[in-house]
């Protein structure tokens, strides 16, 4: 199977500019025979959480299908961020499109501190099923809480997907969490970080994956759009970038 983290410069608040840079990353994913593709956390919209209420669609929002039918189009796993609304408010929603099936709808179980005059917590964390192997996402704060993995571990997890917005310092810390996650559960790691202004901070990209000994096998730059490339048949990963 081959996993793919998605790097890019997401515009604040222009879903329709964001929507075809995803279709652009989408199929640089296709080109590297991909079977799942996923995007940083709020990639629809940038992690602005001031705009988020006004930005907010439900899950079922037309403006979604489009990643449907390329999920249906080429039998992809597709998970793409974008603040939904649920009962209770506005999630940090990750969205996740399989092919000939429902959309699921993942939200951010653990919140930061600032995050929480914007958004409520999900309640429940989703299990997705590709190829046999078992991958749990998570979603930036919560992907450097331990207890996040913990669980995901229980789950039988065999990959972790962080989704994240990180500027330098997050960065930093992702660098020794993540592997550590993957050595003490010997599980994949993968994350996918946008690159430039995310709320009032620079995002910095540098997207990467581990094996399960908690190696680093690739790792893109500060400023590229393109994916991560994770390949679970050779343990390897490679890192493609947009030509522009």
């Amino acid at each position: 199977m081959k996993v793919c983290a998605a790097q890019l410069r997401p515009v604040a608040g222009d879903l329709a500019a964001n929507v075809a840079k995803h279709l652009e990353l989408i199929e640089l994913a296709v080109s590297q025979q991909a079977d799942v593709v996923f995007f940083p956390e709020l990639s629809l919209t940038g992690f602005e959480p001031r705009l988020a209420d006004s930005l907010a669609i439900d899950i079922a929002d037309q403006r979604l299908d489009v990643f449907q039918e390329h999920s249906d189009k080429t039998n992809m796993l597709i998970g793409v961020g974008m603040p939904i609304s649920i009962g209770s408010g506005v999630s940090i929603g990750m969205v996740w499109f399989s092919p000939v099936d429902a959309r699921r709808l993942y939200a951010k179980q653990q919140l930061h501190a600032d995050e929480l005059p914007y958004f409520v917590t999900g309640g429940k964390q989703l299990v997705l099923e590709r190829e046999g192997s078992r991958l749990v996402p998570a979603i930036c704060y919560e992907s450097l809480q331990m207890n996040h993995a913990d669980s995901a571990a229980t789950l039988s997890a065999d990959m972790y997907l962080a989704s994240v917005a990180k500027p330098v310092g997050g960065i930093a810390k992702a660098m020794t969490h993540y592997p550590a996650v993957a050595s003490k559960h010997k599980m994949l790691v993968i994350m996918a970080n946008c690159v430039g202004p995310s709320d009032d901070f620079i995002s910095v990209g540098q997207s990467a994956a581990w094996n399960g000994r908690g190696e680093l096998l690739a790792q893109m730059d500060a400023e590229s759009e393109g994916v991560v490339v994770l390949d679970t048949k050779n343990g390897s990963a490679s890192v493609k970038t947009l030509d522009h």
